[in-house]
């Protein structure tokens, strides 16, 4: 058996290459890297967090800042740069609540919506360019586990990711 296709057996890692935390350090450069060619390939400057932040504003509408950073499981601390430079890019408009004068809620703008539109296509296809040499098969498996195993570890994350209650019916 190469090296390449070596099992997970738990216990029995001695070789760093091969822990869990290392691989899933990899593939998120991977990601990163394939993400951002595609975004400079087409002319357009955005991150994978911006992109994640504007499509969370596209879904939930307006929100606070605060409940941003729960969407994409991000830093509450350090999402306000995010959000700056957002803003800064005429993609996001941020107003005070009316509710807590503290909190800043954070909405998309129609030059906002229109990134995120050109850009939503672009980030779709470069999903398969991020899983190279797995089928289709073997990536929606890897798919399902990393989103278990993600979904199971939620509580350990610095930044968990929190969604919205499901709203009830009446």
């Amino acid at each position: 058996m190469s090296n390449h296709s070596r099992p997970f057996i738990m216990g029995s890692m001695t070789d760093f290459h091969h822990m869990p935390g290392h691989l899933i350090r990899r593939l998120h450069q991977i990601g990163v890297s394939v993400f951002q060619d595609r975004m400079k390939s087409a002319g357009l400057d955005l991150t994978p967090v911006q992109f994640a932040a504007l499509s969370a504003l596209r879904d939930h509408d307006q929100c606070d800042q605060a409940t941003l950073a729960g969407l994409i499981a991000y830093d509450r601390a350090t999402i306000g740069g995010v959000v700056d430079r957002l803003e800064a890019k005429g993609l996001v408009a941020r107003e005070i609540s009316p509710r807590d004068r503290r909190a800043r809620i954070v909405s998309l703008t129609s030059a906002g919506r229109d990134l995120l539109a050109t850009a939503t296509p672009l980030v779709t296809e470069a999903q398969a360019d991020m899983l190279p040499g797995l089928s289709s098969d073997e990536g929606a498996t890897f798919l399902d586990l990393a989103y278990r195993a993600a979904a199971a570890g939620n509580h350990l994350s610095r930044a968990p990711l929190v969604l919205p209650e499901p709203e009830s019916e009446a």
